[in-house]
């Protein structure tokens, strides 16, 4: 019986902790998210050129926005 009870716990606790991750930010609270050091890239030179090779291999423009290719069929 003791092992449904801690079992029962820990999933609880657990439950609770994935949900408090889930949160509605507010307009005026987006500013912190803007900040240099919650970029995905920290070097902008070179995500530009990662890009670049990225978009040299797919043989095509925009390929990462929408769906289709550079062939001309869609």
């Amino acid at each position: 019986m003791k092992t449904h009870s801690a079992r029962f716990k820990v999933g609880l606790i657990l439950l609770l902790g994935l949900l408090s991750g889930c949160v509605a930010v507010q307009p005026w609270e987006r500013e912190y998210l803007t900040k240099p050091e919650m970029l995905w890239t920290t070097d902008s030179m070179e995500a530009t050129l990662e890009e670049h090779v990225y978009f040299s291999k797919e043989a095509s423009s925009g390929g990462s926005t929408s769906a289709g290719g550079g062939c001309g069929c869609n």
